[in-house]
């Protein structure tokens, strides 16, 4: 007697959640479907503009050093 009801038990069980499963795939196969075929929004690359500032020391360009034309001369 026991085993009939626990085989019962069992296969009640067992079909329970069989039909939970079918019934979530059919209540959700759209979402399911919409999640598989999703395809991310390209995101922009990020470009950065660097900017490099130096003050200037002075007004008039400086004039090369006699010793550094000479070494270029040689």
């Amino acid at each position: 007697m026991f085993t009939v009801v626990a085989a019962t038990l069992f296969s009640a069980a067992f079909l329970l959640a069989i039909g939970t499963m079918a019934w979530m795939f059919l209540a959700y196969r759209d979402k399911m479907v919409a999640a598989l075929l999703f395809e991310p929004i390209p995101q922009r690359e990020v470009v950065y503009h660097v900017r490099v500032r130096r003050p200037r020391v002075g007004l008039t360009p400086r004039k090369a050093d006699a010793s550094f034309g000479g070494v270029l001369a040689a």
